[in-house]
């Protein structure tokens, strides 16, 4: 297929900058590897009317957190009649923002943890009571783990609020579900193998993530044909409600029962060698290089 010129849009101005470049080079790579005519293209540094200029025909977004994975990208792309991966402007701010995205699976009767968004004048011991300890505090509106909190004795729930409140000014307060850890990769309405993550640290945070290699992925996940299948249907079902497209990845809990819950929705999931939706392909078979053109070849509009 002949893509035409192509922007691996990449870096951004947003906290998750350093992830983004990662994943940008190792999209970069791989297109050029199969022929494509790919180049990197910063938005921190051109202005998007330099695609026009340019001459490119298409955008792989490869940003994360704001200004890339939040639907403004989306938009301005819209606006300059360029097809790009992922979701479009609706599905891309609801699933950058874990507040009204649960909102939105509540209303459609899915399950998510139980949780409070609370402020400055909240009164943290009340919501602690009500969650239970050990809970997550997390900001509304960044990914890559950032200014997450694992909450363990009563009265830490204030300072967990401060940090979080550092990078958004609306923080969600959830309760813990002890049953593990899953994440389900969607790609082109097909969802991928289930990984189980267990991490070498408190919780899966941002250093487990990216940088270290004591954090176990575990596929299969150990949930059965059955559960597994389960999980699947559910990621499938809650990442369409918020009008995912494309591609991306659910991130799911299970409680100590064993049932499912959504905890999030990633629109422009991580491509580096430590990412997911790349891990998960490569045990369906599909190698790195073969993902990323089928994501480039499932490029939309709005």
């Amino acid at each position: 297929m002949d893509f035409g010129k192509v922007a691996v849009m990449m870096g951004g101005k947003s906290a998750e900058r350093a992830v983004s470049l990662k994943s940008g080079a190792a999209v970069l790579a791989a297109l050029r590897s199969s022929g494509v005519d790919a180049h990197a293209f910063d938005p921190r540094d051109k202005a998007l009317e330099a695609l026009h200029a340019e001459g490119f025909k298409r955008v792989f977004i490869a940003l994360h957190g704001r200004g890339g994975e939040d639907g403004t990208l989306q938009g301005a792309l819209d606006l300059l009649d360029l097809p790009y991966t992922g979701s479009g402007v609706l599905g891309s701010a609801l699933a950058m923002d874990k507040w009204r995205s649960k909102l939105v699976w509540q209303a459609a009767g899915l399950p998510v943890p139980d949780y409070v968004v609370v402020d400055a004048a909240s009164d943290f011991a009340a919501v602690e009571a009500r969650l239970g300890l050990p809970l997550f505090v997390k900001p509304a509106n960044e990914g890559s783990s950032i200014g997450i909190s694992k909450v363990k004795e009563a009265g830490g729930l204030r300072a967990a609020y401060e940090l979080a409140a550092g990078f958004d000014s609306c923080v969600i307060a959830e309760r813990y579900l002890g049953g593990g850890e899953f994440t389900v990769g969607i790609v082109a309405g097909q969802a991928l193998p289930v990984i189980r993550i267990v991490p070498a640290t408190e919780f899966y945070d941002y250093e487990a993530k990216y940088l270290r290699d004591d954090t176990e992925y575990r596929i299969p996940s150990g949930l059965g044909e059955q559960g597994e299948s389960e999980m699947r249907n559910l990621a499938l079902r809650a990442f369409a409600v918020l009008g995912g497209r494309g591609w991306g990845r659910m991130d799911l809990m299970l409680d100590t029962a064993g049932r499912s819950y959504c905890l999030e929705a990633n629109t422009s999931p991580g491509m580096t060698d430590h990412s997911l939706v790349p891990m998960a392909a490569r045990a369906a078979g599909i190698p790195f290089a073969q993902l990323v053109l089928r994501l480039l070849e499932g490029v939309g509009h709005g």
